[in-house]
């Protein structure tokens, strides 16, 4: 697909350089209103289209909004679990800003053959929160962050070997985890929309008349505002579902007292040691980690740019997650990964320009540096951000639909696919059924959809005959 047809354009056979720069000049130079201009519209739908740092800012911010709790979710869980006092806890939550901001400009901006040159925006995977929780309690946070770094660099080499592997992975199992992926957030999201899980009012009409109102506002700007505007629909709902709370007394503010100017991340904040133990789950887990990048690598390029990922970015991207991942253990933090709340937002917004999700990047930093700004986020009610998540997990769920198609409705595929979706969403429902299995079988499946769904795929690719045994009529020769 040409480049202008993917903005929608149709060129004029007739039409020579110089009109065409003469046209360019015209589109950049064109303001309504105050609207952006055309050419800023192109620019954000492209990956190094040219536009203003601070115009871009709103957008990035925009993506921070949409990962910032879900971002500090895991943190959260793990050192309740370690039982680290509330100064531990802020000072780990504040270096999680850090490298996922730091993870995020990687991404965008690689480094050798690090990194994806793709919009991609990473925080901290719930992936690894199960296996983490059993380390911890028996080997400390030490022993879990000695996983952490060993783990990363299991995951880097399977970033720069991506080429070898990356084969034995078809695009009917890629298409499969994206699928599985946005179905898996699904619960994240009703979770979120009813106030949080751990929420003593999770369901109470205030939660659902705050998360009704986020959706209603992403919806309304979506349809009510005109040109790139448009694309900033989940930024305004969260706003208007923000504002929204602060009235209805739904804020805490109790965080912003005694808050400190400015505080700096700390460096290796606990004594590293390395089981041998903790070592394998976790090296098991970024195996999954890497089939899961491919995954939102796939869903990524076909929701922002309609196109499928090359090699060069599947595996800068997997290689990235693996090298964030090692100074996370360095700063005392869990694994990073690639976030499908910001895909889902890609496929919403189609903002796709690197230079504005780096505002989103540089903000994560600021944020690990000034205490208030990330209070200001965290601050933000469930319900609200689960007003908006609700329609960007969706879209998800039909860009693995879309790459379904593309795959082929073969009676191969399908076969693949049906149950291959069935056991990776069914049996996490119902996790007792892995009760038997070894506690590390059960930490890496039991609660992983993803994880179920990719193995199961692979399996059945490998095991399956070929599409001439489907059917019930088989084909004859030179037809």
């Amino acid at each position: 697909m040409s480049t202008d047809r993917q903005h929608g354009e149709e060129r004029n056979p007739r039409q020579t350089p110089d009109d065409t720069q003469k046209e360019a000049t015209h589109l950049h130079e064109r303001t309504h209103d105050g609207e952006p201009t055309p050419s800023t519209a192109e620019a954000l739908r492209s990956l190094d289209g040219t536009i203003a740092f601070w115009r871009g800012i709103p957008f990035g911010l925009q993506h921070v909004m949409a990962m910032f709790v879900a971002n500090l979710a895991p943190i959260f869980l793990v050192t309740a679990a370690a039982h680290l006092d509330t100064q531990q806890s802020a000072m780990i939550i504040q270096n999680g800003l850090l490298v996922a901001g730091m993870g995020t400009c990687l991404q965008l901006y690689p480094i050798w053959r690090i990194g994806s040159r793709l919009p991609m925006v990473t925080g901290i995977s719930f992936t690894y929160v199960a296996a983490a929780i059993a380390i911890v309690s028996k080997q400390g946070f030490g022993g879990l962050m000695g996983a952490v770094i060993a783990g990363g660099f299991i995951e880097l080499i399977l970033g720069l070997t991506a080429q070898w592997w990356k084969q034995y992975v078809p695009p009917i199992v890629s298409a499969i985890v994206v699928t599985t992926i946005g179905f898996s957030l699904l619960s994240t999201a009703a979770s979120s929309f009813g106030g949080g899980s751990d929420a003593k009012d999770f369901g109470s009409w205030q939660n659902l008349t705050l998360g009704l109102t986020s959706l209603v506002a992403c919806l309304a700007f979506q349809l009510l505002a005109r040109g790139t505007a448009k694309q900033l629909s989940v930024l305004f709902g969260l706003v208007i579902g923000y504002v929204a709370a602060m009235f209805m007394g739904k804020v805490d503010f109790s965080g912003f007292t005694h808050l400190q100017a400015l505080s700096l991340p700390r460096f290796m904040p606990f004594k590293l040691t390395f089981d041998l133990g903790s070592i394998i789950s976790f090296a098991l887990l970024y195996v999954v980690s890497s089939v899961e990048v491919l995954g939102d690598t796939a869903a990524l390029t076909k929701v922002g740019l309609d196109r499928p990922p090359t090699d060069k970015e599947t595996s800068g991207a997997i290689a990235a997650d693996g090298t964030i991942s090692i100074v996370s253990g360095l700063f005392g933090c869990l694994p990073l990964t690639s976030f499908a709340q910001n895909i889902g937002l890609v496929s919403l917004t189609k903002v796709v320009n690197r230079k504005v999700i780096l505002s989103g990047g540089l903000l994560l930093i600021i944020a690990s540096f000034v205490p208030g700004v990330a209070q200001v986020f965290n601050s933000m009610p469930q319900s609200v951000l689960g007003g908006c998540t609700i329609m960007m997990f969706g879209n998800i769920i039909l860009s693995g639909f879309q790459m379904i198609a593309e795959a082929g409705f073969s009676q191969r595929n399908i076969t693949i696919t049906a149950l291959s979706l069935t056991m990776g969403l069914g049996f996490t429902q119902v996790s007792s059924i892995f009760r038997n299995f070894p506690a590390l079988f059960q930490s890496i499946f039991s609660t992983n959809p993803i994880a179920i769904s990719f193995m199961v795929a692979v399996i059945l690719c490998v095991v399956l005959p070929g599409e001439e045994r489907f059917l019930s009529v088989p084909r004859k020769e030179g037809k």
